[in-house]
């Protein structure tokens, strides 16, 4: 990736699932301090004593930052809700410039293991939602002068190792990722730009602190603002150029010239735990 200096966010809008906390949040946060425009999408309307965040707080945090909040309380796997979210975007800003597919569910069991109950939920947000949303965001992209679809999930690797533990989880964010292999050529001669990042390692979330057992948990992780500074040189490249690449966030910031990563490291000097997926 090429240096992306002086390219900004400025003016654009954005409709970020997921957007209440963790990676979702950072991504509108880094918009924020260009002025753009953002939709929270997400269902936390009321706090949550294990997931901090609401739209609402999220919202202020924009306005605080220099941007424009909207927030949309949403179940992303309700299509009509989808929709209204969508449509409620586009007036209040006058269209849609980017999606970000971030909102995710996960549930790391074996086939035995796993519920139907859960692999649905997966599924449902992962893949259903990413697809839904991108296919009711395009109307609106089509118009836009630099339209990008950006889905948090990670490169094809089809090495066993990846679904032999979790086969339900890994299928449904490798359905995340084949809406970017599809859809960067399905749209690519309409100038929408679709890309996948994923993290090189864990991520400082709330679904990771959950998972991992609480807090010290987490010194081994990097904070979200990693994902939100990769995202933001991605969102901010020519979308007719750049299409149907899985980026990497480490890989995407040494792609500027970034070779310390240190102050995005919850624990500095901690060694870190790689992400799923890669090599």
């Amino acid at each position: 990736m090429t240096s992306q200096s002086g390219k900004t966010l400025t003016d654009k809008t954005l409709f970020i699932t997921g957007a209440s906390r963790g990676i979702g949040r950072a991504i509108a946060l880094r918009a924020a301090r260009d002025g753009a425009s953002i939709a929270v999408v997400a269902k936390t309307a009321e706090p949550h004593p294990r997931l901090p965040g609401t739209v609402y707080s999220v919202a202020a945090e924009i306005d605080a930052a220099g941007g424009r909040a909207l927030p949309c309380i949403c179940d992303i796997r309700d299509e009509e809700q989808l929709r209204r979210a969508v449509a409620s975007t586009a007036e209040r800003f006058g269209g849609i410039d980017m999606l970000v597919n971030n909102a995710s569910a996960i549930f790391l069991a074996g086939t035995r293991q796993t519920p139907m109950k859960r692999f649905d939920l997966m599924h449902a947000v992962n893949v259903r939602a990413t697809f839904m949303a991108s296919q009711l965001c395009l109307p609106f992209l089509i118009q836009a002068g630099n339209p990008h679809i950006l889905n948090i999930s990670p490169p094809l690797n089809l090495d066993k190792r990846w679904f032999a533990g979790h086969v339900a989880y890994t299928m449904s964010k490798y359905g995340m990722s084949m809406c970017v292999l599809g859809m960067a050529e399905e749209l690519r001669s309409e100038g929408i730009a679709v890309n996948a990042l994923w993290p090189k390692t864990a991520i400082a979330t709330a679904a990771i602190e959950n998972l991992l057992g609480g807090p010290a948990a987490l010194q081994g992780c990097r904070r979200p603002e990693i994902m939100a500074d990769a995202a933001h040189l991605i969102l901010t490249q020519d979308s007719r150029i750049a299409s149907g690449n899985f980026y990497v966030d480490e890989d995407v910031l040494r792609g500027v010239g970034c070779d310390d990563f240190s102050s995005y490291s919850v624990s500095p000097g901690t060694e870190l735990i790689p992400d799923f997926f890669l090599e």
